[in-house]
């Protein structure tokens, strides 16, 4: 089992190094007891970087994803389990802070713009995906053109001045009393979900999210939209990425 040490409080995301123990070499990869990098999930790509022991080579993390209650760092070169590692040695991991951040940018816009969509036309979010500087929002019913300028001011405002993100840890039973037309999002919650980590923009959104975020929206930096496309279902696709003028990454 790995602990996924970036969930507990929204600051876990901010690390970028980190130690732990090796407690399983399958072929190509390396598991960790613990581990700061996210798997791929929930719509967001897994973070990069390197994991090594000092003193000797470090090793390209190329891709990390889960098996069970275990993560699987997929190292470059794989092809067999790695000859110059063993269980239970302590090995060193560094996350690829750029793209981590990158991220974490995206998903907290993510779910902001999700919020003001609710708030202003009732449309939920069905599924939210990120690759490189770009999300993609599928809603359940059409947009208007006309609504992509107000979302515009809407993120202006709440890059400044910022507004604080949270994370609490809910018991199910709590969250499920929650109604439905609270959330900006659809995408049901496994069963086994308990506690619920729930993701708060402040006075924004509210939401249950296993993803890495900003300490805050000031953060978020300048976002260019494109415009709403239909889609088949009746639904509509608005896409969006980080545009000039973002800010750079931020110090440790």
């Amino acid at each position: 089992m790995t602990e996924l040490a970036y969930l507990p409080a929204v600051e876990d995301a901010y690390v970028r190094q980190f130690r732990a123990t090796v407690v399983a070499l399958p072929p190509g990869g390396v598991v960790l007891d613990r581990t700061y990098f996210y798997p791929t999930g929930g719509g967001q790509p897994a973070d990069r970087g390197t994991v090594g022991v000092a003193g000797r080579p470090r090793w390209e993390v190329v891709d990390v994803t889960k098996s069970g209650a275990s993560v699987v760092h997929r190292l470059k070169s794989g092809g067999g389990a790695r000859p110059d590692l063993r269980v239970g040695e302590a090995v060193d991991g560094e996350i690829d802070w750029e793209r981590r951040h990158r991220h974490m940018r995206l998903h907290t816009a993510q779910h902001f713009v999700s919020g003001r969509i609710f708030a202003r036309t009732g449309r939920r979010t069905r599924k939210a995906n990120f690759s490189g500087v770009r999300a993609v929002l599928d809603l359940d019913g059409p947009l208007e053109d006309a609504l992509v300028p107000v979302l515009v001011e809407d993120v202006r405002a709440a890059v400044a001045p910022p507004r604080p993100v949270t994370v609490r840890h809910l018991p199910r039973a709590e969250w499920d009393r929650h109604p439905l037309s609270e959330r900006s999002g659809l995408v049901p919650l496994p069963p086994q979900v308990d506690p619920v980590r729930v993701v708060e923009i402040d006075g924004y959104d509210v939401c249950p999210c296993g993803g890495t975020h900003l300490r805050s929206t000031g953060e978020i930096g300048a976002v260019v939209f494109e415009r709403p496309v239909p889609l088949g279902d009746g639904g509509a696709r608005l896409v969006f990425s980080l545009g000039p003028g973002s800010p750079g990454v931020p110090p440790s």
